[in-house]
């Protein structure tokens, strides 16, 4: 984890006083030159003293955090901004456990999962939907292609192995939408009977399958766009056509932060939501800029154009299909119970800044 203030940033940038930067991460680990180290003294009651900590994993579907960040966003909020970078989705989670951090980007599930144990804290927006690609060798594609849900048992038999899938642990987003395209929507029963689950992280899935080591992969961008312009690879299913409109990345904030703080987070959000879709060029500018790690201004561009690229504010958007979502969270064992929309959503926030 990374931590750095506004004045701090501005120290080191050049940037002229009164604007906002955040700082740079990449997706699968460090940035160069630099460490993650997971704690900090940051709490959420800092928020009540004029001061926000705001936490993200460097992942493509965070892009409103990456434009509010790099065109000055946080400068309209009536508190000192903090911006903390984590290298993954539990160490976010159980820095926002601790109240290390006052609101976090990060997958809807973990959200779930921390609403579950009891945490005073709900999702004022939707980042980001219908965020993933199955990707696979062609040869899997091919067979998909003739012979849809047919195609698993096919290769099974032709293979005599199961279909080896890529995917981050049980309970995270992509889990759960394979879990639904497997059972739900193919109605193939339990996953575990119908491939063979390899634990892969998003950003090494690109390298896992052109290895041979996996066959198939439900993943994000812009590693999706990577794949998919490897010889030999292709695509399988979009998750937008799996559990239409399922969310991928939310905002998830603090009960203790100030009313009128969210509010002004929610609205930059809902700006930062509408830039992408006019300034295409420049949000793919903004993302690489913060992701780094070999995530350039063209792969981000290209990535903006993918199906699988649907950013948005309005929660509303996405609650029925959370709710989906949420029994298999709790299916796996991540939660006790099935966590509602009203206990995980509070849209009163979003409400009140597009009736502005």
């Amino acid at each position: 984890m990374e931590k750095y203030t506004r004045r701090q940033i501005l120290a080191s940038s050049g940037v002229a006083a009164g604007s906002v930067v955040g700082l740079s991460g990449c997706i699968s680990g460090s940035n160069p030159g630099s460490s993650d180290v997971e704690g900090t003294n940051t709490t959420a009651t800092a928020s009540r003293m004029g001061q926000l900590t705001v936490a993200y994993v460097p992942i493509y579907p965070n892009m409103q955090h990456y434009i509010m960040q790099e065109e000055g966003y946080y400068e309209s909020l009536s508190a000192e901004v903090t911006v903390e970078r984590f290298s993954n989705g539990p160490s976010v989670v159980k820095a926002f456990a601790s109240d290390e951090v006052d609101i976090a980007l990060f997958g809807v599930t973990p959200a779930m999962v921390l609403v579950d144990k009891g945490k005073a804290a709900s999702v004022l927006a939707a980042n980001s939907r219908n965020g993933f690609r199955v990707m696979s060798t062609s040869a899997f594609a091919d067979l998909y292609k003739n012979k849809q849900e047919d195609a698993f048992s096919v290769f099974e038999n032709q293979h005599e192995r199961k279909v080896k899938f890529g995917v981050p642990p049980d309970g995270s987003v992509p889990d759960v939408v394979l879990r639904y395209w497997i059972e739900q929507d193919l109605d193939l029963g339990e996953m575990e009977s119908v491939i063979d689950k390899v634990k892969v992280s998003p950003a090494k899935a690109p390298q896992t399958i052109q290895a041979g080591e996996i066959d198939a992969t439900m993943i994000q961008e812009p590693f999706a766009t990577v794949i998919a312009s490897e010889q030999g690879f292709g695509e399988v299913a979009w998750s937008g056509d799996i559990l239409p409109g399922h969310p991928v990345t939310v905002t998830f904030v603090q009960n203790s932060v100030p009313e009128n703080v969210a509010e002004q987070f929610v609205e930059q959000h809902t700006k930062a939501t509408q830039f992408v879709r006019e300034n295409p060029r420049k949000a793919a500018e903004d993302a690489a800029a913060v992701i780094g790690s070999g995530v350039s201004t063209d792969l981000a561009r290209q990535a903006i154009d993918s199906q699988a690229s649907d950013f948005i504010s309005d929660p509303h958007e996405v609650r029925d299909q959370a709710a989906t979502m949420a029994e298999f969270v709790k299916e796996v064992g991540n939660t006790d119970s099935v966590v509602s929309p009203e206990q995980l959503f509070d849209f009163s926030v979003y409400d009140s800044v597009s009736n502005q």
